[in-house]
């Protein structure tokens, strides 16, 4: 109980202090007036644009419109408020990915749309493995119990899973991160569960969602620049997209290579995705 009543406190903790930074907006940059003739009806459009960017509008995108609108406002407000803006996403990027919420590509998208290719690839990578870290030290101080009591055959599996291949751990957790055989919120959580050390499982985050990251924030590069289907499907674009697959599935095939001759799996590919094999 005492457990629960923590990871409750922790919860709201965290809520408290994303919503209150999300009421506490800076007031809008003035946008820069367009060289129209109509000048009175540029400034009164200026003037309601300003006047009308509701705190509201900060919430988490569930599809790839809101996510457009959200990078277009905090992209606005970056201009002038470049420390809020980034103070913002690292903590709404945090709580998600400490409590295990889904949604997570959406603002590696973000990340690109607001702070392109460099920036905002070293902002997800860091920021999904200092999440992934935290979800695993609450797992490991309130959740435990209700993680087993929930899910007793998966966490039975993956510890069998990592004592096989305890000699090989971090290419085993690599693999997991390239070719999930259970989802990576749960692997967050049930990490500790299994004794897999704090170190092994920080490298694992980090080098194994790299291409995942990288996808995600180029796509949002991309959305950010793309202003019509003409130039989504130019050649400039299509080679551009056959380049970021061939690089994120190159680490893939390394691992999924050396997972052969190595890791003890006892699963099989079927369609793309990893089953466990039924032993006859």
């Amino acid at each position: 109980m005492r457990s629960l009543v923590g990871l409750i406190a922790v919860v709201a903790t965290a809520s408290l202090y994303l919503y209150s930074l999300s009421l506490y907006l800076p007031a809008a940059p003035r946008r820069r007036p367009h060289p129209a003739a109509d000048r009175k009806h540029v400034e009164t459009e200026v003037s309601t644009d300003s006047s009308e960017e509701p705190s509201s509008r900060l919430k988490f995108p569930s599809d790839l419109e809101e996510l457009r609108e959200l990078a277009e406002l905090l992209q606005f407000y970056k201009t002038e408020h470049t420390g809020y803006v980034l103070l913002l996403f690292c903590s709404a990027y945090l709580y998600k990915q400490s409590f295990a919420i889904p949604g997570s590509s959406f603002l590696n998208i973000l990340a690109g749309a607001i702070f392109g290719p460099y920036q905002g690839l070293l902002l997800a990578s860091v920021l999904t493995t200092v999440g992934s870290t935290m979800c695993y030290l609450l797992s490991q101080a309130f959740g435990k119990r209700y993680i087993v009591t929930l899910f007793p055959d998966k966490v039975s599996m993956l510890q069998r899973k990592v004592g096989e291949n305890q000699d090989c751990l971090l290419f085993f957790l690599l693999f997991l991160r390239f070719f999930p055989m259970t989802p990576n919120w749960f692997l967050n959580m049930s990490a500790p569960i299994v004794n897999i050390p704090i170190t092994f499982f920080f490298c694992s985050v980090f080098i194994g969602l790299l291409p995942y990251n990288f996808i995600c924030v180029q796509t949002g590069v991309m959305l950010s620049e793309v202003a019509s289907l003409d130039d989504l499907f130019s050649w400039e674009r299509l080679l551009q997209l056959l380049a970021i697959a061939c690089m994120a599935l190159l680490p893939g095939a390394l691992i999924r290579h050396f997972s052969q001759k190595r890791l003890k799996l006892d699963v099989q590919t079927q369609n793309g995705l990893i089953t466990d094999k039924k032993v006859q």
